[in-house]
């Protein structure tokens, strides 16, 4: 391990880093690859990772049309959780979250993981009769969850306002202990890193614009940086995966909108929980820098847009100040969008695409990064198998022909 005195920190951080090594190469783009994951956001990193670890495929090329987490992966709010209702839901995401409990010696990097606990409010009997529902389904499948009084919740966050006049009366809830966050950047660089040690060419700046077929099959892809051809191809690009099945040919179950964030100026420890209200439609968590996060809903029409707008700012804002009314002179710093990728029943996709050759990892809606573990985990398994993972069976593409849906919308939710 490289250790760096006081003096050379000072001057690499005044000269732009020069003298320190790259974290990952940049390597130019070979003519072809056994496997090309396109996206290079959490999911096709570690996609790329699993591949070259787990199944010993290394000759492997993640494209990225910007910089690696430009997307989603580095625009989101960072929760980790598996408080999903249905049984495949609840495998998967609980596999998502052990490996995030592993993630830091896994990678050999800190990722920043941080189970807080992740507290859901009911505001009425309606919605405590739900989450009694909710609980007993998640010990069912074997995950961790206890429900929470009134009493209970005030103790653990004293600045939400659990008094009987509050205009959203807080009548219980409930709580899973190993929710919390991690770092979006952390987990990016920490995939990139271990990826490209295995020998994984990681290659930003170079978009797909089209493919390369051989008869019915897909054998490449046409880029920026000239034609790759492939023997594989994954597709992991959230918020754009529509766009490239499109180019390939075929359309795919999926809308994408924006989800708004906004985070405010650093404060002192003060909340050391995630809370989400789904009555107001907001949530809230304090990151390591002290920051508040906030988020709410999604945006009600169809974009691909990254930028927000004053509706929803005035909602969420207005929403985190009927929970926290004590918070009403805190400044906001900033706020972002991501794009979502939603389908009809808000589970994913993994699997076969109707054109051969093509693999799909998308639909994650408002959980693609709590999943990006099992998501690369996973789908690596699929393209190297050719098969979907055990995890994963009911996620492919067939169930909207055989009407299996997985509808996980109240789970997802803004739950996110």
């Amino acid at each position: 391990m490289t250790r760096y005195s006081l003096w050379s920190l000072l001057r690499e951080g005044l000269t732009g880093h020069r003298g320190w090594p790259k974290a990952w190469r940049d390597p130019a783009p070979r003519p072809s690859y056994d496997v090309v994951i396109v996206g290079g956001g959490g999911h096709g990193l570690a996609t790329a990772f699993y591949l070259a670890r787990n199944h010993g495929i290394r000759n492997v090329a993640v494209l990225e049309r910007g910089w690696i987490g430009q997307g989603n992966s580095g625009r989101n709010t960072t929760v980790i959780r598996s408080n999903y209702f249905f049984p495949e839901s609840a495998a998967f995401y609980e596999f998502a979250l052990r490996l995030y409990e592993t993630s830091a010696r896994e990678l050999n990097f800190n990722t920043m993981v941080s189970q807080r606990g992740l507290i859901t409010l009911s505001h009425s009997r309606h919605d405590l009769e739900g989450a009694r529902r909710w609980v007993n389904a998640m010990h069912l499948n074997g995950i961790d969850s206890e429900m929470l009084t009134t009493a209970d919740i005030a103790r653990m966050v004293p600045d939400l306002d659990c008094s009987p006049g509050a205009r959203h009366p807080i009548h219980g809830g409930f709580m899973q202990r190993r929710g919390g966050i991690a770092r979006h950047d952390a987990v990016v660089w920490g995939y990139a890193r271990a990826a490209d040690a295995l020998g994984v060419d990681i290659i930003q700046n170079c978009e797909v614009t089209g493919f390369v077929f051989d008869g019915p099959r897909a054998a490449g892809v046409q880029t920026s940086r000239g034609t790759i051809m492939a023997g594989r191809i994954g597709l992991a690009a959230a918020g754009h995966q529509s766009v490239l099945a499109g180019m390939a040919g075929f359309r795919l179950p999926l809308t994408t909108y924006a989800l708004q964030a906004f985070v405010s100026e650093p404060l002192k420890p003060w909340l050391d929980k995630v809370v989400i209200s789904p009555a107001t439609g907001v949530y809230a968590s304090q990151s390591d820098k002290g920051e508040i996060v906030l988020g709410g809903a999604l945006d009600l029409y169809p974009s691909y847009a990254q930028r927000g707008n004053l509706p929803v700012a005035e909602h969420v804002m207005s929403g985190f100040l009927e929970l926290f009314p004590s918070m009403a002179r805190v400044r906001f710093l900033r706020q972002w969008a991501g794009m979502t990728d939603v389908v009809h029943d808000s589970s994913p996709i993994i699997g076969a695409a109707p054109v051969e050759g093509i693999w799909l990892n998308c639909g994650w809606g408002t959980g693609g990064f709590k999943a990006i573990p099992a998501g690369g985990w996973t789908f690596a398994h699929t393209i190297a198998n050719q098969a979907p993972h055990p995890l994963v069976e009911g996620f492919g593409l067939d169930r909207f022909a055989r009407g299996a849906l997985i509808d996980e919308a109240a789970a997802s939710g803004i739950a996110h």
